[in-house]
């Protein structure tokens, strides 16, 4: 029997980015999965036409202002080379229950999102959208799986069945199954479907 692989090892056999769902409905986009190399890389999401970013980690942040605004102070503001979005998840036990609902909602929100016409809202050009956090293995994973079982129930019925697209489509290995992505995450995820199957009759 072969050795298990470290998680440095799988690590490093896993693309930066990867491809998880092409032309959701609706919008036409296509959904990625990455790490904090490729949330980081202009160059690699300008490859993929990728216009917005979700960042679902709550203990990193990437600075994608380009140009500062000539009005910043010591930390630089203005707009970036991406739209960029931020949702802070602990990876693991301690997310109150309903960020997980939070951060559904605004993955859909973003890609129906019209921005108006004017100098604050300089980029506006619809394209695919990348949602990461540090490993791009389980937080993202997680809220990935729950917007396809949610906005795609004729693939994915279940959530299981979203959740396992998800890990073969990021090349997560088994070994890490277990941890990617985390089953507490996994629990929220499934707390929200229920939530939103809920609210969906409801809203405007």
């Amino acid at each position: 029997m072969a050795d298990a692989l470290t998680l440095e090892q799988m690590t490093a056999q896993r693309p930066w980015i990867s491809l998880i769902e092409r032309d959701l409905p609706g919008s036409g986009v296509d959904l990625f999965i990455g790490d904090k190399q490729a949330a980081s890389d202009p160059a690699l999401l300008a490859r993929h036409n990728i216009t917005a970013v979700l960042n679902c980690a709550v203990n990193l942040d990437i600075n994608v202002v380009q140009p500062p605004a000539p009005e910043a102070g010591n930390i630089a503001f203005g707009p970036g080379f991406v739209r960029y979005y931020k949702l802070g998840i602990v990876d693991g036990p301690g997310n109150p229950a309903p960020m997980m609902l939070a951060g559904y909602y605004q993955l859909a929100g973003l890609l129906a999102q019209d921005l108006p016409v004017k100098p604050s809202y300089p980029l506006r050009e619809k394209g695919n959208v990348l949602v990461h956090c540090r490993g791009g293995r389980s937080r993202s994973a997680t809220l990935v799986a729950l917007f396809l079982h949610l906005e795609r129930p004729d693939r994915y019925a279940t959530l299981d069945a979203a959740v396992d697209h998800v890990r073969h489509a990021r090349m997560l290995h088994p070994d890490e199954w277990f941890e990617a992505p985390k089953p507490v995450l996994v629990d929220a995820a499934r707390w929200a479907a229920n939530m939103a199957r809920m609210i969906q009759p409801h809203l405007p």
